[in-house]
C-alpha cells in the first residue's frame, strides 16, 4: 500500500490544526499518513504554491484559514481534485458567534497576540526550566505547583505543559538516599502533588533510558524490588504531609496536567469550570 498525504494549511503558525489532526489520527489505526504542514499561508501566490503539492501529492487537506477569497480558492480545488477539505475550527467559531451574536474578526493569527497571557506563560516556562529537578529550592514557594514523585514519573513534560497553559511549575525529585529540601517543610503557596507510577512499568521505563546511554548495569535504580520501596516510600511522604498524589502510569501528560489543574483550583478556591 502507497504511503497517504495529510495536508495542514494555516494562516498562523500551524500549531492548533497540527495538534487537532494528530488527536484526530491516533484514533484510527492505519499507517501513519506522511503530515505537509503549510503555515502562514495569507496571499494567493502562496494558496497556489500550496495547491501545486496538494497536486502532486493528493490527500485530505485540513486546514484553518479566515480569509474568505483564500478559502475558497482552497475549497474549490480540493473538489475539482475529490478531496475533502475540512475547516477544524469552524464549527467552534459558528457556535460562538451565535451564542454572543458576534461576527469573528476575520484576522489571522490572532490567538498569537502579544498580550499579557503571553508573557505570564513565557515566564511561568522560564520559571520552570529554572526551577527543574530540584534546582534553587529557596524558591519554591515562589512557584503555584510544585510536583514531586521518583525518577521518570514525567514530572519535568507536566511542568513544561504546566507552564504553557500558564501555571508556574517546579518539580522536585525523590531520591533514595538523599535529603528532600527543607524548603517543602514551609510551603505556604504552592500546591504540592505526588506523581506516582506502577513499579513494574517504572523499571521498563529505567531500562530503557539506561540503555539510551549505553549504560545496563544492574543497579537499584532499575531493581524491581527496589523500584517498590522507592514508589512506597515517597507515597508515604506525601501522604504525611496530605499532599493530592496522582498515579501517572496510564495517563498522558495532558490528562495529568488537566488533574493537577484541578486540585490547583480547589487549593486556591477557584470553581472548577
Amino acid at each position: 500500500m502507497s504511503q497517504t498525504h495529510l495536508h495542514l494549511v494555516s494562516d498562523s503558525t500551524g500549531e492548533t490544526i497540527n495538534s487537532v489532526a494528530r488527536a484526530c489520527m491516533v484514533q484510527f489505526k492505519v499507517e501513519e499518513p506522511i503530515e505537509h504542514v503549510w503555515s502562514l499561508i495569507r496571499t494567493k501566490v502562496q494558496m497556489e504554491k500550496v495547491l501545486l503539492q496538494i497536486r502532486q501529492k493528493p490527500g485530505p487537506v485540513l486546514f484553518t484559514v479566515v480569509n474568505q477569497e483564500l478559502r475558497e480558492i482552497l475549497i474549490r480545488e480540493c473538489r475539482r481534485l475529490g478531496l475533502p477539505s475540512i475547516p477544524v475550527l469552524d464549527p467552534v467559531i459558528h457556535a460562538l458567534a451565535s451564542y454572543f451574536n458576534l461576527e469573528m474578526s476575520g484576522k489571522p493569527g490572532l490567538q498569537h497576540t502579544l498580550d499579557s497571557e503571553y508573557f505570564n506563560r513565557i515566564e511561568a516556562m522560564n520559571f520552570a526550566l529554572n526551577h527543574d529537578d530540584g534546582q534553587l529550592p529557596q524558591n519554591l514557594n515562589d512557584a503555584e505547583i510544585v510536583l514531586l514523585g521518583v525518577s521518570r514519573t514525567s514530572k519535568t513534560p507536566t511542568c513544561i505543559y504546566l507552564a504553557n497553559r500558564g501555571y508556574k511549575a517546579a518539580n522536585v525529585p525523590i531520591v533514595p538516599g538523599c535529603p528532600l529540601p527543607k524548603e517543602l517543610e514551609t510551603l505556604s503557596n504552592p500546591l504540592v502533588v505526588g506523581l506516582t507510577k506502577d513499579p513494574a512499568s517504572l523499571m521498563q521505563i529505567r531500562r530503557s533510558r539506561l540503555k539510551m546511554i549505553s549504560n545496563e548495569e544492574e543497579t537499584d535504580y532499575v531493581h524491581l524490588e527496589s523500584i517498590k520501596e522507592e514508589v512506597k516510600m515517597a507515597r508515604k511522604f506525601c501522604n504525611e504531609h496530605r499532599w493530592p498524589i496522582i498515579d501517572v502510569t496510564r495517563r498522558s501528560i495532558e490528562e495529568t496536567a488537566a488533574t493537577i489543574i484541578k486540585h490547583y483550583h480547589r487549593h486556591m478556591g477557584i470553581a472548577d469550570e
